[in-house]
């Protein structure tokens, strides 16, 4: 366990520094509320009075952007913790420190994310419930499934992050490289527009790719969509999605070091 307590350490100290800025704590509840109802009015609009379009329900499509937009609040992953450090020369301290660099890069995400789950995920799912209501979990088995999916969905969000920041030791900038990863997840996560809406082979492109491990598949598992040897290759996925992006992210790693030069003193 003393293993450990470093990180949990720095867990603690980035889940109480989010504690620190109240204003933008309460601005960042509103803004996903207020998307959350944006988005609720937009699909009211194209289905028209309809209760369901190709066997999709406004429920469901509700149910989908409130708790998607929900993991996304909670999700949080620093894209700039490596680069703001490679271009400071503080990363030559943290190298230096008895502790891996990879794991305290985690247990700052994990504390802020903790931080979001309590005082932004719970009060925004909370008025969308009750104001615009969404659907039940399939069965109470659903949603502890849901919850552990989420979880690697949040494995899997965290280590094409750690991919992205590892180009930091070849750019000066790695903003594009940012922005076009945020692009990919936003659209093709299911967060924006549920992949039941696109059309049969974007679908079939996208479960090969991560993106789908990230939000949609926890959503199905809460929904009921998924059968158990479903949801248990759905895991299998998001485990082998971890497992890949990891070890790239480490092969790049390696060989960043080799060119990693460090000005100053």
């Amino acid at each position: 366990m003393k293993k450990f307590a470093p990180y949990l350490a720095f867990a603690k100290k980035s889940f109480l520094g989010r504690s620190a800025y109240r204003f933008d704590h309460f601005m960042g509840i509103f803004d996903t509320i207020l998307r959350i109802f944006i988005f609720w009015e937009i699909y009211r609009a194209l289905y028209g009075g309809r209760s369901e379009v190709d066997g999709i329900t406004l429920t469901m499509v509700t149910t989908n952007f409130i708790l998607s937009m929900g993991l996304d609040a909670v999700f949080f992953v620093d894209d700039y913790y490596l680069p703001s450090r490679i271009q400071s020369g503080s990363i030559a301290t943290e190298l230096l420190l008895p502790v891996s660099i990879h794991g305290r890069m985690l247990a700052n995400n994990m504390g802020n994310a903790l931080f979001q789950l309590i005082f932004h995920f719970v009060p925004t799912v909370a008025v969308s419930v009750l104001v615009i209501g969404i659907a039940a979990p399939a069965e109470p088995l659903a949603l502890l499934l849901f919850l552990l999916s989420a979880l690697l969905g949040y494995g899997v969000l965290w280590t094409i992050s750690f991919v992205a920041q590892m180009f930091s030791f070849w750019l000066i900038n790695i903003w594009s490289i940012v922005t076009i990863k945020n692009s990919l997840i936003k659209v093709l996560s299911g967060s924006m527009i549920p992949i039941w809406f696109m059309p049969d082979w974007m679908q079939e492109v996208i479960h090969f790719t991560p993106f789908s491990s990230i939000y949609f598949m926890p959503v199905q598992i809460y929904l009921g969509q998924l059968s158990l040897s479903d949801i248990l290759s759905s895991f299998l996925i998001q485990l082998f999605w971890i497992a890949v992006l990891f070890s790239f992210g480490m092969l790049l790693w390696k060989k960043g070091q080799k060119k990693l030069v460090v000005q100053g003193g």
